[in-house]
């Protein structure tokens, strides 16, 4: 069984205020998208993406920018494969592991409001936002493919287990998304 997140970045100026998104709990509706196979088994896939905008206001070498980082599930491009499923144990199971992707889709973004916002920018603030973005996100897209090697996407319960523990332990003790002063 293959199972996939994908993360994707759109990145664009606009004026929006800062947003948290709350942690969600998926649930099969989560999975509206129509079931298709790429040739590698997978019975399951979740799409998440990192909208990230920023606005600009400063002059000079002083430059204040406030994010607007959303974490998106897009319902549609969801899907889980019901006719592999053979047990709502396996069911269970599978939104278990799959909730392990979301989980990480969320740590990147609330690592992401945490940085941006701790961050001084300067006159090359589009390159240094990019950075920053990249960092992260390459930070997080390692954390997914280990995730699905170290479970054997899922297929390993001790393994599962393990992982489902670090996500436990991460989500209570994240560190609060602060704003530093201009």
């Amino acid at each position: 069984m293959r199972v996939i997140c994908v993360i994707s970045l759109l990145l664009c100026v606009k004026n929006k205020v800062a947003a948290q998104d709350a942690y969600h709990m998926l649930t099969l509706s989560d999975f509206q998208g129509i079931p298709h196979s790429s040739g590698d088994n997978a019975i399951a896939f979740t799409h998440c993406s990192i909208d990230f905008h920023y606005h600009v206001t400063g002059d000079k070498n002083r430059y204040h920018l406030t994010f607007d980082i959303r974490l998106i599930l897009d319902k549609d491009q969801s899907w889980l494969d019901r006719k592999h499923i053979q047990s709502p144990q396996y069911m269970a199971n599978i939104l278990k592991h799959e909730q392990g992707h979301y989980c990480i889709a969320y740590m990147e973004q609330q690592e992401l409001l945490r940085e941006a916002n701790r961050t001084n920018f300067d006159a090359n603030y589009q390159a240094e936002a990019t950075e920053l973005f990249d960092r992260i996100h390459a930070k997080y897209e390692q954390l997914n493919l280990n995730y699905d090697d170290d479970t054997r996407h899922m297929l390993d319960p001790i393994q599962q287990h393990s992982w489902d523990v670090y996500f436990q332990k991460r989500l209570a003790y994240m560190p609060p998304v602060a704003r530093v002063g201009y």
